[in-house]
């Protein structure tokens, strides 16, 4: 009895610790328009390659690959600065992300190759610096760690309701000025936004200034920065299970069209409620998973519900491939989405939680891990297509998705310290 009444005192702790969604929105906004805004130089790229391509007198194929550019730079600059969101102001760190990102939109507004090569380049190194300070500056506004890692995944879910709604979004004004007009207007957005976190930077204390002014933490050095992160309990398996999850989802995401037309004949046209229903469905089930780990409730944490979110998501993956019914593959369709947003949610409310003042370095990290997750999922996904076909797809992807379930184990066995 005594055991129950701690957890729903515990429970009933967190619920008023954890201020409402609106709430917590009223004082995020800045980071969550920045994080959609970070979205929409790709989203652009993505939703006028053909004009684009026309334009620049380069092919589809060769500008498709180009787009492969970002994810390297996201890459090599996330792992490389790492460290250095936890150095410098975390509004600072934004401000720079969005500067590379409007000079990168009107560096590819000039349409020519080469300026669309430094385009895709500068947009994967601006976000990798941009998100993480952006969760990490959204999770410093709360003392409270389940406080702290809701507004990170409010970050998120924000990111993932823009993936689903930007290209209507671009695509709208561009009828007025064109794909150029977009990349100016975002340009001049970022600027903006950029000029408001370098002001507010100003107002905001670097990361441990406090404790630093009392000579009670020692900043760590740039390499004893990744030592002291692995050395965490269950950090590194927790990174591992963000980039074998995105590989997965993304390399189902790779096939996903050509699936829905080889089994069920869909054209594009009809496709593109499939495509909206997948994105629906990761934007609920990131927004209400982030909500129900503020509040941990009896037998509900983090470790159980990820691991409860891979087994969800592995299992509907192979079920859409093995599907025979339209009918049958639509929700599990829904569930892949459900599943792999439960799963994003929770590492980055995890991370928040047990890595405290070296929270932005390891977010940096996972955005890292998550970039080339892309790569690593699209090339397996058709390696198994090419071998089994759609059988094969189901079975590598799903491979991958077993193996982050059983790194998921490993972080539940793991102590759930703070890195404070």
């Amino acid at each position: 009895m005594t055991d129950v009444t701690t957890v729903a005192d515990k429970a009933v702790a967190d619920a008023a610790a954890v201020p409402g969604d609106l709430r917590m929105a009223r004082v995020l906004w800045p980071f969550m328009l920045a994080s959609a805004v970070g979205l929409v130089p790709f989203t652009i790229y993505s939703t006028f390659l053909v004009p684009i391509a026309d334009d620049s007198g380069g092919g589809v194929a060769a500008l498709g690959q180009l787009r492969g550019l970002g994810g390297l730079a996201a890459l090599a600059v996330g792992t490389a600065l790492a460290p250095l969101i936890d150095r410098v102001r975390r509004e600072w760190a934004a401000a720079g992300g969005l500067a590379v990102l409007a000079v990168s939109a009107a560096l590819g507004a000039g349409g020519d190759l080469l300026l669309l090569a430094a385009f895709c380049l500068l947009v994967g190194a601006g976000t990798a610096v941009l998100n993480p300070a952006l969760t990490a500056a959204a999770a410093d506004r709360f003392d409270d760690d389940a406080a702290a890692g809701r507004a990170a995944t409010l970050i998120t879910a924000t990111q993932s309701l823009t993936a689903l709604l930007a290209a209507p979004l671009v695509a709208l004004p561009a009828l007025l000025w064109g794909w150029r007009g977009d990349l100016w207007a975002i340009a001049a957005l970022c600027s903006a936004l950029a000029l408001y976190f370098l002001l507010r930077g100003r107002r905001t204390p670097a990361p441990g200034a406090e404790a630093r002014a009392t000579d009670e933490v020692k900043r760590p050095g740039y390499l004893e920065s990744f030592r002291l992160l692995g050395a965490l309990p269950g950090v590194v398996p927790l990174v591992l299970v963000a980039m074998l999850r995105t590989a997965a989802f993304m390399g189902y995401l790779a096939y996903l069209a050509a699936f829905y037309d080889e089994r069920f004949g869909l054209a594009p046209g009809p496709f593109a409620m499939v495509w909206t229903l997948s994105g629906t469905s990761f934007f609920l089930g990131n927004l209400f998973a982030g909500r129900l780990l503020s509040v941990e409730r009896a037998g509900i944490s983090g470790e159980r519900l990820m691991t409860l979110g891979l087994v969800v998501a592995l299992a509907a993956l192979v079920g859409v491939f093995f599907a025979r019914s339209l009918w049958l593959a639509l929700p599990l369709t829904a569930l892949v989405g459900v599943g792999h947003a439960t799963v994003a949610a929770c590492v980055t409310t995890l991370l928040v939680r047990r890595c405290g003042p070296l929270r932005g370095t390891a977010l940096s990290v996972n955005a890292a891990g998550m970039s080339f997750g892309v790569f690593v999922g699209a090339g397996l996904g058709g390696v198994g297509l090419a071998l089994g076909g759609f059988p094969g797809t189901a079975a590598v992807l799903g491979g991958l998705t077993l193996v982050a379930l059983v790194l998921a184990r490993v972080v539940a066995r793991s102590p759930a310290t703070s890195g404070d």
